[in-house]
Parts: structure tokens; sequence; C-alpha cells
């Protein structure tokens, strides 16, 4: 098992109070709005289906009874809960509900060690920004894929992964050499950020190549971490266009 448990802060020089909101306001909603996961109404209804948003129309289905292919026992999926908003709000919604706790800790985790840093390099405002606006853009991304490679139209998604990537594709690119602190079994290491954000990518565009032509493997929207880390990728150049200036105006001084 290898995840990342930090980085190196010794050169930021801002509070990220907007990525601590952020993670503050996704463990709001996950224990007050959805209940810790058991308002299917809230969950089912403000989650982004790849069927509302390409039509415009909100969607209600009816509950499910299936057998448990392990334990034989009759279980019941609840259907598409109605969406009391424009279904397109729901891109923005879904970011910030979760499936469980498992969900939630690992995105906010990530978060937690890769945002401050991109905030800090981009401030405050314009990180907000960055963040809504690439979640939004790595759920469409889901969106589309879902719809080319002809999945499952009606399966909700939701979760600040998307997000949480473009973070991430930010991050590779303003601190590609910044130490980054992995934990590999009983081991701690740090590595770049190069490698340790560039492994992760790879494990994603291998994972979403798995899932083309069927369901998202594992419940796992791929597309909208591969859309979200290119769209942060490519667009932090402009929110964090004078933060790269003066790194490579410092370059030069350097020479």
């Amino acid at each position: 098992m290898v995840f990342p448990i930090g980085d190196d802060n010794k050169d930021r020089k801002t509070f990220p109070v907007v990525n601590y909101l952020l993670i503050a306001l996704n463990i709001f909603v996950y224990i007050y709005w959805q209940r810790l996961g058991h308002d299917y109404n809230v969950t089912l209804g403000y989650s982004a289906v790849p069927a509302e948003i390409l039509t415009g129309h909100d969607i209600v289905t009816k509950s499910l009874i299936e057998k448990d292919p392990l334990t034989g026992n009759l279980i019941e999926l609840p259907g598409l809960a109605p969406t009391n908003i424009p279904v397109f709000l729901t891109l923005f919604t879904s970011m910030f509900m979760h499936g469980g706790l498992a969900h939630i800790a690992g995105n906010m985790m990530y978060l937690w060690i890769f945002g401050d840093n991109v905030e800090d390099a981009l401030g405050h405002i314009k990180y907000l920004f960055f963040y809504l606006i690439c979640g939004m853009l790595a759920g469409l991304s889901h969106v589309i894929t879902t719809l080319v490679f002809g999945q499952n139209l009606l399966i909700p998604s939701l979760g600040a992964s998307g997000a949480i990537s473009a973070v991430l594709g930010a991050y590779l690119r303003l601190f590609p050499g910044k130490s980054v602190h992995l934990w590999i079994f009983f081991l701690i290491i740090s590595v770049p950020a190069f490698i340790a954000v560039g492994v992760w990518f790879a494990f994603q565009v291998v994972n979403g190549l798995g899932a083309l032509g069927g369901q998202e493997a594992g419940g796992v929207a791929y597309a909208a971490h591969i859309g979200g880390f290119v769209f942060g990728l490519l667009l932090v150049g402009w929110f964090g266009k004078e933060f790269l200036v003066r790194r490579k105006a410092g370059r030069k001084r350097w020479r």
C-alpha cells in the first residue's frame, strides 16, 4: 500500500484558509446534509447524473430489489431521487458529497496535503475559483466519457476527486521538485512531486482505460480524475501566471 502523508511546506508563506474551509465544508455536508451517507434522497438527488446533464431534465427512478451474490439476501438499491435545483447545478453540489467514510477520508487527505501549497501560489480567491471551475469541468469529463463509451448514463457520480485531481495537476506544474512523503508498507520515504503525482496519474490512466467499454471500475469515475488533472495542469498556467513568471525570473537570476 502506497499513499502520501505529507509534503515539504517550508516555503509556504500564507495560511491556507480557503483549503481548510473546503475541507470543513466537505465534512459538514457529509455529516449534516447527507447524514453520514444515510440520507439517500439528498445523496441521490444532488449527485451528478450524466443523463440529467445531457438532457437538462430531472430523472426519478424506482428502487430495485436484487439478490446479494455473496450472501443470497435481498437488498434494496435506491433509485434516483428528485433534484430540487436545475440539474446542471449538480455538477457543483456533487463536488461536496461523498459515498462513504473511506471516500471522504481519502479525498480530504489529498486535499490537505496538496491544496495548501497551490493556494499559496495562486492566492486565496484565484485558488477558490480554480478549484470550483476545474471540479465542474472534471464532472463534465465524466459525463462526456460516459456517453461516448456507451456506459450507464443513470449511474450518479459524486465526490471531490475531480477537483482534487486538478489540484494535483496544478501541484505538479507549480512544484515538480517539491518533496512528497509517502508511506510504503512500513516505510516512509520522500520523493519529488513529479514522481509521486506522476505515478498517481499513470494509475488513473491505466485503470481508466480498463474501464472503457464497461462500467466505471470499482465504482470509481476515472474519467473525472483524468479530466480534472488535465484541466488543472492547463488552467493553472493562467490562474498561476504570476507565480510561474516569478519562478522563471528567479531561475534566470541564479544563472
